[in-house]
Parts: structure tokens; sequence; C-alpha cells
């Protein structure tokens, strides 16, 4: 593997189609402003590297990134890439990661509006992320000690896991498909309308209007604060471990809580049963 060190970069396409190239302390940055810099390249190991430029990974095969930063300027930095690796890196562009697939990230910082769109496979492991519509029409998430602040995220994901992960944000996991949170916090306003096949698991669910229009969707010994006008129009199963503020219209299924302040059933057609269970805290 060819070892490139100490240098910096700014020309069109710097470095494209490279084979076996190792980069360490690197920077792309400079007047000539040059975009692609490792576009179509395979075998790439990056090491404490600053990109200042834009699109500098797409088309790539067999990448990794180590202790690197990408900063604003470096927009829509990974896309159709593929078998990639990122750790204890700053991913601060717009459109980070879209259309890539096999990607493992560990320790990184993401500040990235529409981050992570149309991604296959992707594991994420101790990371921050702020950003909207994140993770939109991607599957195969397996995320952990994730911490996300953000809106419209999740939507339309499918076949995923999340655990022990805090979210703070609006209108998340609208229409997504065969998805399981556990042991996380999940808060922001109207979550996860429109979704099937859906399990939350000892999750804290906190916001207005959480759950609605759902289709097979499952809660088992969660907890809800400040939720009201819950589960509208949803299939639902659900055993609740804390009282919650309204319940409205449930479609069908049964939901368990040990109190709930206002129960509110006007239309015939839903016929989901709500059982008040004062010791509620049993699957």
């Amino acid at each position: 593997m060819e070892i490139i060190e100490k240098q910096t970069f700014d020309a069109e396409r710097a470095l494209y189609g490279g084979r076996d190239l190792a980069l360490k302390n690197c920077r792309f940055d400079g007047p000539a402003d040059g975009e692609s810099a490792l576009k179509e390249s395979r075998n790439i190991q990056v090491e404490g590297c600053f990109f200042n430029l834009r699109y500098p990974f797409w088309h790539d095969e067999g990448l990794t990134i180590a202790d690197s930063e990408m900063t604003e300027l470096c927009r829509a930095a990974l896309w159709y890439s593929s078998d990639v690796v990122i750790v204890d890196t700053k991913l601060h562009g717009i459109k980070a990661l879209r259309e890539c697939s096999g990607i493992k990230m560990r320790g990184c910082d993401i500040i990235s509006p529409e981050f992570g769109w149309s991604v296959r496979g992707i594991e994420m492991r101790d990371c921050t992320a702020q950003g909207e519509y994140f993770m939109m029409r991607s599957d195969h998430l397996d995320f952990k000690d994730v911490r996300l602040n953000g809106k419209y995220s999740f939507q339309y994901i499918q076949d995923s896991v999340f655990d022990s992960c805090q979210f703070d944000t609006k209108d998340a996991f609208w229409h997504a498909k065969n998805v399981t949170i556990k042991n996380s916090v999940v808060k922001g306003e109207y979550l996860a309308w429109y979704c099937e096949n859906v399990t939350f698991e000892k999750c804290r669910i906190i916001g207005t209007q959480p759950l609605c229009y759902c289709s097979n969707l499952k809660l088992v010994d969660c907890e809800m604060i400040d939720t009201d006008l819950c589960f509208e129009k949803s299939d639902v199963e659900a055993t609740i471990v804390t009282p919650v503020m309204s319940v409205k219209n449930p479609l069908s299924g049964h939901i368990y809580l040990p109190g709930v302040e206002k129960i509110i059933s006007d239309d015939q057609d839903a016929r989901g049963e709500i059982i008040i269970r004062k010791h509620c805290c049993c699957a």
C-alpha cells in the first residue's frame, strides 16, 4: 500500500481512481477548490485528514476513515460507496452518506441535514447526530448508543433495530416498516404515524400525539410522558407502565395502562380496548 503523508490537495479529482492508498495527516483544501478528490477509488485508508472540498468519496469501495474531519464545505461527502468504516470522525457537511451500503460507524459526530438517504446496511455505535430528514428511505439500520437531535428522522425506513438510543426529533419513524426500538428515549411530536410492524420495547416516549394510523403496532412495558391523543386509528397491542394524558379512538387491539386522564371515543369504527390496571408493570 502506498503511503501519502502530510500533503495538501486542492486540484479537481486529485487522487481520482486511486488504489491501495494510505493517506495520513493530509489536507484537501486550497484555492483551486477542486471536487471529487478520491472518486472511483478502491482500498483506501484515511487517517487524521482534513476535508474542506466537495464530493471526496463517490463510488468508492473498501474505504476506512479514522480521526478525520469533514467541514461544512465538504458537502455530499460519501455517495454510492460500499464497504466503508468511519471511526472517530466529524461529518459536518450537508447530504453525507447517500445511496451507500455496508457502512460501519463508531464514535462519530454528525452535523448534516439530509444525512444517510437510501442507505442499505449501516451499523452505528456511540455516535451523535444533528440534522433534518436523517436516514430517510434507508433499510437494515443497526444503531446502539446513538444520540440524535433533529426533525423528520427515520422516515420510510425498513428492517431496522435501535437499542439504548436517545432521539429528540419530531415526526420520527413515519411510514417505518419492520422496526424495533428498545431501551431508548424517544422525544418529539407526532411519533411514528403510518408505521407498520413497529415495536417499542422498554422505551420512554415523550411528546404529543404519538403513534397514530399505525398497523400492527406493539409497545412492551413502555413509559409515556406528556403524551396526549395517543393511538388514533391505530391497530395496537400495548402495555404501558405510566399514566397517559389521553387516548383517542384506537382502531383495534388492546391498550393496558395504569391510568388515563381522558378517553376520547367518538368514532364508531374505532374498537380498540383500553384496559386500566392499577399495577400495570406486566407484559
